[in-house]
């Protein structure tokens, strides 16, 4: 049992980027951020045996992170706060990881306007899954998985420019 644990726990070490990012994509507030990896990598060890290794452990994580997330998330009733991103984000340096972090801050918040499976488009999107493997994580076809995320990127620049959010 102890080397299930070990090995576990190395994987998600090796992965954890990919909960932070599902946690950020699904929560706006730092506390909800955590809470939602924390509950990501309970179901992630309560699924392990499950994990049989015909597919990478990544694709499996994405999978099982992203239905936790959407379940999380419609389980809390959580609603998105709709604050001016002007009032949140300080300009003190112009440099160009503060105009990335800038820019990744404004993404994050046009993503919070986005549905659950919105949400897992973009972030398999953004990961540079192709259009076979968001399918095959999402459990769509991969024509609709196309054509989803096609619609959702729209809605995506929409928003952004609805809320004046500059790239």
């Amino acid at each position: 049992m102890l080397d299930i644990q070990k090995i576990f726990l190395q994987q998600i070490n090796e992965n954890k980027g990919i909960i932070h990012k599902v946690a950020k994509m699904y929560m706006d507030n730092p506390l909800d951020q955590e809470d939602l990896f924390q509950e990501i990598v309970m179901q992630l060890w309560k699924a392990y045996p499950s994990f049989k290794g015909t597919s990478k452990f990544s694709t499996w994580m994405y999978r099982v992170a992203l239905n936790t997330a959407i379940v999380f998330f419609k389980k809390d009733h959580r609603k998105v706060d709709k604050v001016s991103l002007n009032e949140q984000v300080e300009i003190a340096d112009f440099s160009d990881s503060h105009e990335k972090e800038e820019k990744l801050a404004y993404l994050y918040k046009a993503v919070q306007e986005l549905n659950q499976i919105e949400k897992a488009l973009i972030f398999l999107f953004l990961e540079n899954q192709s259009h076979k493997e968001i399918a095959q994580n999402l459990g769509i076809t991969e024509i609709n998985a196309r054509v989803k995320l096609n619609r959702t990127k729209e809605k995506l620049q929409q928003i952004i420019k609805k809320n004046g959010y500059e790239f």
